[in-house]
């Protein structure tokens, strides 16, 4: 799904609210997000999961164009963590389909 889809998704769930607001919701949402992961803090949603940061050290990478050694500098990446319901969503849909 894009974000595109969950706007429309939502427009659908909640035909109260204007395309507008619903972009303004998510857009903000995704903003909070990103402001606290950016500032080094941690975002948990309850049954969905929590998103933080992790380190990546510096490293010694490949342009795979040339196969030349390129020097990758250190980094932080996001990370998501799942949550307990999420996982168990996902599983017993998966034996479902199995």
């Amino acid at each position: 799904m894009i974000r595109s889809e969950l706007v429309q998704k939502i427009c659908q769930d909640f035909p109260d609210l204007t395309q507008r607001e619903v972009e303004s919701v998510v857009t903000s949402l995704f903003d909070a997000i990103t402001d606290q992961l950016a500032e080094g803090g941690r975002v948990e949603l309850r049954g969905f999961g929590a998103f933080s940061t992790r380190h990546r050290d510096a490293r010694t990478g490949r342009n795979p164009r040339t196969g030349e050694a390129v020097e990758v500098a250190a980094k932080r990446v996001p990370y998501f963590k799942p949550g307990k319901e999420m996982r168990e969503r996902l599983n017993l849909n998966g034996a479902a389909n199995d």
